[in-house]
């Protein structure tokens, strides 16, 4: 039987109510389950309002306790766009020349701009905030200094206002640069601290904010019986440091004098405490302005010591020296019987740095002399498995772990690939790469007989009150304490006896090494491009300092006797005469 037209029509309206039904129950489902917190944060925005509290960033502090790294009071600046006067273009206008920053137009390869391109972009800048139309209030600068803050009051616009917040400074300006490190920016705008300390101990030094959460009316007025949270701020731990005021001043000024006396491209110098691993003094030249970090090319901010290798040379033969000692492979009075001429070793020839050459040499005259073809003699003895151990016993091809952001590894490579010549290059310190950081701290194995220490630079970290000490870690006994003292003695003989005698200190015992290593280049040594150095202790005997000094390229001389011996004993005498310590 036919079913007549209504039916049909019934059916269609039926169909109509079941889709319209599921719907319903669709959205409704999506409101409550799929969009429930979306939607119940976009309430919580309406009804309740959410204030940062800002942490105080923890000071960085010298030995003494006088900051390094700081905090002064600046200004948030904000504005209420409701109680704001129109138009917002003039406004923009007044506050430019207040609240522009040379470090937000700073840029890598590019002029610098002019104070009034400055000023104009940021007036553009501030328009833009000005313009907005979907908030009540919005910030509009951090970090207003005090006396900007003045000026702008002056202009008695109306719905400004300001709140109290932090802004970093360096009490003591460029020094200790490499050490500290700088505060900037991250790609959030936060502040974030790179390099140095400020980099490695950033989550120590930024602390917690604060935050207050408070229930408020549609005119966003907090309501007084409404729920209310509050998270404390927690500040920033502040950290003290080994390093010496005194000693950082005194060695920044001599390095810079002696780069530039010697026609250095550029020099560093490191001093650490043998026993404890302490830093007392870190410098590199030339150096940057921490406060003004946007205004130096980043290469500045690389700290040689630790972010650089480079082939040590002859300072790297009181270490393979020292294995064979320990090894007892060869005593201070073993003769090298290959010590007469030049040596061939496959298709390369070996010969002393200055081609003079010591026939039936014993080794302490070798590291006198700084014997090349002595050294090859040593390895020989030691045998490359030996070698090798102990190199890596002295912490070399691995890192430091001293608390500073941007140490690289300076690697060996690995043993299997090593050859005759590989060995024997290496045993004068060519054919292989080390950091200073490395190469200072294994020479502390030799002062502190034989104990390598892991590197420290901050010995105290201060959280709530409480001074929290880092005590000393030792690593492992690399050598006997007899193998280190009459390594030292050799260095005392070279030091003496050497290409060095001429600065010897009267009336004091220092040991010590000189380096001198060409620079690798495109697979050959650049002849004209030496690195030179020299590291040591003082006094020999229960030393006070270990220290390493470095310099890339000097024009005057490429000698590391010439050049790093002179600035190391420049120091050493300062150093000797501020620890109070007689001559014997």
């Amino acid at each position: 039987m036919k079913k007549p037209p209504f039916f049909w029509r019934l059916q269609s309206l039926k169909i109509i109510f079941i889709l319209l039904f599921i719907a319903i129950i669709s959205r409704l489902f999506y409101w409550q389950v799929l969009a429930r917190e979306s939607l119940a944060n976009l309430a919580k925005n309406q009804y309740y309002s959410e204030k940062e509290i800002q942490s105080k960033r923890g000071e960085i502090l010298a030995s003494d306790n006088f900051p390094l790294a700081s905090n002064k009071t600046a200004y948030l600046l904000f504005t209420s766009l409701r109680e704001i006067n129109k138009p917002v273009k003039e406004i923009a206008l007044k506050l430019a020349p207040f609240t522009f920053f040379e470090e937000e137009a700073s840029q890598e390869g590019k002029k610098k701009p002019l104070k009034k391109d400055l000023i104009k972009k940021e007036e553009e800048n501030l328009l833009e905030k000005l313009q907005l139309d979907n908030l009540s209030w919005v910030i509009l600068k951090h970090k207003i200094l005090k006396e900007d803050k003045e000026k702008i009051e002056d202009l008695k616009l109306k719905g400004l206002g300001f709140e109290e917040e932090q802004i970093r400074y360096y009490p003591e300006a460029s020094m200790a640069a490499h050490l500290l490190g700088f505060l900037g920016k991250n790609e959030a705008g936060q502040d974030t601290g790179y390099f140095g300390l400020e980099g490695y101990y950033d989550n120590e030094l930024r602390g917690r904010q604060g935050l207050l959460t408070q229930e408020t009316d549609a005119a966003n007025k907090p309501i007084l019986i409404g729920s209310f949270f509050s998270q404390e701020k927690k500040d920033g731990q502040n950290l003290v440091l080994h390093l010496n005021r005194s000693i950082q001043f005194m060695v920044e000024e001599k390095l810079e004098k002696a780069v530039e006396k010697y026609g250095a491209k550029s020099g560093s110098v490191m001093i650490m405490d043998p026993w404890t691993g302490g830093v007392i003094a870190l410098a590199n030249y030339p150096s940057f302005d921490p406060k003004k970090y946007y205004l130096f090319d980043k290469d500045k901010f690389i700290n040689d010591l630790i972010s650089d290798s480079y082939e040590p040379g002859s300072t790297f033969k009181i270490f393979v020296m020292a294995a064979a000692l320990d090894k007892e492979v060869v005593k201070s009075n073993t003769k090298c019987d290959i010590c007469d001429k030049p040596l061939k070793i496959d298709k390369y020839e070996i010969k002393t740095w200055d081609e003079k050459y010591h026939p039936d040499s014993t080794m302490d005259k070798v590291i006198q002399n700084s014997d090349n073809l002595g050294m090859v003699f040593v390895s020989r003895k030691l045998g490359l498995d030996d070698f090798f151990q102990y190199l890596t016993d002295f912490g070399f091809g691995s890192l430091t772990e001293i608390d500073l952001q941007g140490e690289t590894e300076a690697l060996l490579k690995d043993k299997s690939f090593w050859n005759n010549v590989d060995l024997a290059t290496a045993s004068f310190g060519q054919g292989l790469a080390v950091s200073g950081t490395q190469l200072l701290r294994a020479t502390g194995a030799i002062a502190n007989g034989g104990k390598l220490m892991k590197p420290q630079v901050v010995k105290e970290i201060i959280s709530s009150g409480e001074r929290i000490k880092i005590e000393p870690e030792v690593l492992r006994e690399v050598i006997k304490p007899k193998t280190a003292k009459i390594i030292t003695e050799m260095m005392v003989q070279a030091v003496e006896k050497g290409e060095t005698k001429w600065l010897k200190i009267k009336g004091y015992q220092v040991a010590g090494k000189t380096g001198t290593a060409q620079i690798p280049v495109a697979g050959h040594y650049d002849t004209e491009k030496t690195i030179a150095s020299f590291v040591g202790f003082a006094p020999a005997k229960e030393p006070k300092f270990v220290m390493l000094v470095k310099l890339r390229e000097p024009s005057s001389s490429p000698w590391g006797s010439e050049t790093a011996a002179p600035l190391f004993f420049s120091i050493t005498k300062e150093l000797l005469l501020y620890y109070g310590i007689p001559p014997s």
